[in-house]
């Protein structure tokens, strides 16, 4: 049986001779370029990512990787996987130097082992014929687990996360993001198919080629909506914050004071004619750090935006408990008749930035984390919210990258995404553009217009197709007034939800299983003809 093109399974008397001791000379080449080359695959991975933005690099490193792991043995696969995780990581996330660097390097291993799996799940899938397909699905699976595990998972640095200027964010809207991972992964693995099968007929080969630059060229032929059922007039508002890093809130009622102002000048330029009055306004995550249900004077700075405003605003608000151990972050609703209104809570705080795990184990030990104060408490109700007449999907920050939350709310009635985030601490580091970009393949895979409020920076408005209509510098007041078209009709993508995504990891776990039994079957068939021989 063949398991791959030009690899024919032995017999088992050819089996009986004994492999070369040396995986030199069993493959050709040494271990160390091997794994010099799965770094260097890894580093170029993290050049393809904001703010580098070499998109094309994308699906090189990917190809490279299975190119490191290509006739390895296992062993050999998950270090190479490890190493190239590590080359990935460290330069993808330096942003967390921020935090600390112990941090920054410690998220880095914890990710790159889940690469080590990739590595070692590569090597065994390439023994089976077809392999560009399965070891692409091997991207998608490993896409799925560092996403949920461990502590909710981390699934920033998904190979589509980098590629949204490219014609293959098209494909999110068809697939959803896992499907453009599997695309790009693909695009790679079978440009190293061409070059690596030695014995498949040239006409296979320009095949392989011809299907790598057709599926990276042709999502310039899907279409995308631009434009909605109607319209709504909105306003972001970016205030500025006085200070950066660790420190970024400053004086939390300067942040307050801050969106106050800029919101009263809006309103300045639309008496004036400048700007059209928006119908409603979105301030960023944490534009009030204090509870204004418990703080009348917090209370008082945002009556007054509201009342120059004259429409609702969104305002993001950090509020107390449940009890006194808790706190929430959300998105309040403010009317100027009304007062407040609906509350969305934060599902996803980020552990050890939001909460602390294991805080009663780990709070002795390292005095850094006290500076989180009291945990973020999850909520557990999706964002849906009504504003000024309109069906908003709501999502805070790092919640923007985990599928199954923004799913489960733009998948609905919707008109439009709204994401209020505070990038604050991370200004100058490359990671509000990481983020912007993920909030734009979410815009395309869900094909509804997006809104974006940060304290400073970026915030933005991106359009149904991701064309970014308004995007603001970092460290910056902005404030952008913009209509956006409204939609509800969903995506290929939305239609489909995980389907895609696990098909996908399915089969890629479904070929490493297939050549793992067929390995095992092989050998207990060796070890009964030996026997058989030994009685004979």
């Amino acid at each position: 049986m063949r398991l791959e093109d030009g690899v024919v399974e032995r017999s088992p008397q050819a089996r009986a001779v004994p492999e070369p001791a040396s995986e030199h000379d069993r493959n050709g080449w040494p271990t160390w370029a091997r794994l010099l080359l799965a770094l260097g695959a890894g580093v170029a991975l993290a050049l393809a990512f904001p703010p580098f933005g070499l998109a094309w690099l994308t699906p090189v490193a990917a190809g490279a990787l299975t190119l490191a792991c290509w006739r390895g043995s296992v062993k050999t696969g998950a270090v190479a996987g490890l190493v190239f995780g590590i080359g990935f990581f460290v330069l993808l996330l330096q942003w967390i130097r921020v935090v600390g660097v112990d941090a920054w390097l410690a998220l880095s291993l914890v990710e790159a082992l889940f690469l080590a799996g990739l590595g070692a799940g590569t090597v065994v899938a390439t023994r089976l014929r077809g392999w560009p397909v399965w070891v692409s699905a091997l991207w998608v699976a490993v896409e799925l687990v560092r996403g949920a595990v461990p502590l909710g998972g981390f699934p920033w640095g998904r190979l589509a996360y980098a590629l949204d200027s490219t014609p293959l964010a098209s494909y999110a809207s068809v697939g959803g993001i896992a499907f453009v991972t599997f695309l790009a992964a693909l695009v790679g693995n079978l440009a190293v198919w061409a070059v690596v099968a030695g014995s498949i007929r040239r006409r296979l080969r320009v095949g392989a080629v011809v299907g790598a630059v057709a599926i990276s060229l042709s999502g310039f032929l899907i279409p995308l909506p631009t434009s909605g059922d109607a319209t709504a007039t909105v306003a972001v508002v970016q205030g500025n914050v006085p200070g950066r890093g660790m420190d970024f809130l400053g004086r939390a009622r300067t942040v307050t004071r801050n969106h106050l102002e800029a919101t009263e000048q809006l309103m300045r330029d639309v008496a004036a004619g400048k700007l059209a009055k928006p119908e409603f306004v979105v301030w960023p995550e944490n534009s009030t750090d204090i509870d204004p249900f418990h703080d009348a004077q917090t209370r008082a700075i945002i009556e007054q935006a509201v009342q120059a405003a004259g429409v609702p605003i969104l305002v993001g608000a950090v509020l107390d408990g449940p009890g006194p151990y808790y706190r929430r972050t959300t998105g309040v609703i403010w009317d100027p008749a009304t007062g407040p209104g609906e509350i969305y809570t934060k599902q996803h705080p980020v552990p050890f930035g939001e909460y602390i795990p294991f805080r009663r184990f780990l709070l002795p030990y390292i005095d850094r984390l006290k500076m989180v104060g009291r945990d973020t408490y999850a909520g557990n109700e999706p964002g849906h919210m009504r504003i000024a007449g309109y069906d908003i999907a709501e999502v805070i920050c790092f919640e923007i990258a985990y599928d199954g939350i923004v799913g489960e709310v733009a998948r609905g009635d919707a008109q439009m995404l709204v994401v209020q985030t505070n990038n604050s601490t991370y200004l100058g580091t490359g990671q509000p553009e990481q983020q912007f970009a993920i909030t734009r393949l979410r815009s395309i895979e869900y094909g509804k217009a997006t809104l974006v409020a940060s304290p400073s920076g970026i915030s933005g408005v991106i359009s149904p197709d991701g064309t970014v209509v308004a995007k603001s510098e970092e460290a910056t007041r902005q404030v952008y007034v913009e209509q956006v078209p409204l939609r509800t009709a969903p995506t290929i993508a939305a239609r489909l939800g995980t389907v895609p995504e696990w098909a996908l990891t399915l089969a890629g776990l479904a070929a490493v299983a297939v050549v793992l039994a067929k390995a095992y079957w092989r050998r207990r068939t060796s070890t009964q003809f030996d026997t058989a021989r030994e009685w004979a």
